[in-house]
């Protein structure tokens, strides 16, 4: 066809052919290079990444002041509160009365960290971990926060951590998913979670996070029918390949690649999956460390398990949401069940890994989308009190793989409310998370929309080095 021939759809349409054919000949170019300039020595070898979704209060779980009650039923003062945003509900708020916390905090005599007594079990391993009290992010309402925390954006269409993991690290084990996504069920809330969370986003399909179910089948038809043999099931999948393989090169369409790999995936889970949920040879000391939930499907102390499974197989990134942290109202009973639900299983994440020697190579990351405010929602005292959400200061914890242990990082003012010392944002937590994963968060980018994409975007944005050991 000559130049003169083309009209403009069939010129867009072939240059999206060959801008798709170029960015699988760049992916392929990535996987096969033995040192990506994105790639620096790598401390994690693997990560354990648990999302808090829906803001768990800082105030009354991570960051210990006593201060508050001196403060507590007063305003909370105009020079503290300053300019900043706040969420509609608060703005309805005639009053914004400072609410101490109820719970008790004690302190790790080994490391002199303070936590609430709702974490009792994480705190008695806070000498592994590094807690975070100076997190800060621009969102202050769920979706654009967690989206924010996990794609880098609070809009749509980006691709997640777990999804630019994948993308310029590949698998360690070619029989189960190198992106697991797992979803505790929750007493309290069932919260939505959307999928653009562990989506791909812009990089190729192939890339997108892998959910596993809370049920006796984690992956939804997976199991062939009686009648389907593996040999059977083996010589379809080769026939299914081929056919992809040449409607691909017809169409050089994306999709199609990552149908294929999904398909020779979901082959090989046919006999990994069985092995990996098979708990029959856990030990009754591990099973009983876990915590009286364990044998549950989708309960958060059963995924815990499944996440240190995953670890020992080098899944690379295994992403565990707990959901229901949402409390404008009735804080105390709904806190102290979310904290029940989780502080057991972490803590016993955390010492399954150091039993089996993998806690030193293994990064694990404790956040949330934001914290809650010091000041009361609702009536001051009255059992429906409950806390609003807070961005500006939070706590996160990390763990594991190139990080200090038994400290706290950062500091915020007697009302937990702004920063006074090392902030950390949501971009340097990321930064941080894929530099001790062997990647160069500046160098690892995607052409997308006529710009050079990066999870941590285009601002300078930092590595927390103080918190590397």
């Amino acid at each position: 066809m000559s130049l003169l021939e083309f009209n403009r759809r069939q010129l867009l349409q072939s240059t999206g052919k060959l801008l798709t054919l170029a960015a699988f000949s760049d992916l392929h170019s990535r996987e096969n290079s033995s040192a990506p300039n994105y790639k620096i020595p790598p401390k994690a070898k693997r990560i354990i990444y648990i999302c808090n979704s829906g803001g768990p209060s800082h105030v009354d779980l991570y960051d210990y002041k006593p201060q508050l009650q001196k403060w507590h039923g007063k305003e909370i003062p105009d020079s503290i509160k300053g300019n900043q945003r706040l969420t509609s509900v608060s703005n309805a708020q005639t009053q914004l009365p400072i609410s101490a916390s109820e719970f008790t905090f004690s302190q790790n005599k080994a490391t002199g960290i303070y936590l609430s007594d709702l974490l009792k079990h994480t705190n008695s391993i806070s000498e592994n971990i590094c807690l975070i009290n100076s997190m800060t992010t621009d969102e202050i309402n769920h979706d654009p926060g967690i989206c924010r925390l996990l794609t880098g954006s609070s809009r749509a269409g980006n691709a997640s951590i777990g999804s630019w993991t994948d993308y310029g690290l590949g698998s360690l084990n070619k029989n189960l998913p190198s992106f697991i996504v797992m979803i505790s069920r929750s007493s309290i809330s069932n919260q939505s979670l959307n999928e653009r969370l562990w989506n791909n986003g812009f990089l190729p399909p192939v890339h997108q996070g892998t959910k596993f179910y809370g049920g006796k089948r984690p992956v939804l038809f997976l199991k062939s029918p009686k009648e389907i043999s593996p040999e059977i099931r083996s010589s379809q999948i080769e026939l299914i390949k081929d056919l992809n393989e040449q409607k691909y090169k017809e169409s050089n369409d994306s999709e199609i690649l990552a149908r294929n790999a999904k398909y020779e995936m979901a082959f090989r889970m046919q006999t990994s999956i069985p092995e990996l949920t098979d708990l029959s040879k856990e030990s009754t000391r591990t099973l009983e460390m876990y915590g009286p939930d364990v044998n549950k499907p989708g309960t958060f102390a059963y995924n815990c398990l499944m996440a240190r499974r995953m670890a020992e197989r080098n899944v690379k990134f295994i992403q565990l949401f707990h959901r229901g942290w949402d409390h404008h109202r009735d804080l105390v009973r709904r806190i102290t069940e979310s904290s029940k639900a989780i502080d057991q299983p972490t803590a016993a994440l955390i010492k399954d890994l150091k039993r089996l020697g993998l806690f030193e190579d293994t990064l694990i990351v404790c956040s949330s989308e934001f914290g809650r405010a010091p000041y009361c929602q609702g009536s001051l005292g009255a059992p429906a009190y409950g806390r609003d959400h807070h961005g500006k200061c939070f706590s996160a914890w990390i763990a594991g793989a190139g990080i200090k242990k038994g400290i706290v990082y950062g500091k915020s003012d007697d009302f937990a409310y702004n920063i006074t010392e090392n902030p950390v944002s949501v971009d340097e937590l990321n930064a941080t998370i894929l530099h001790l994963l062997g990647i160069d968060h500046n160098k690892l980018t995607y052409f997308h929309q006529g710009l050079e994409q990066r999870l941590t975007g285009v601002e300078p944005v930092k590595v927390v080095k103080d918190i590397l050991s």
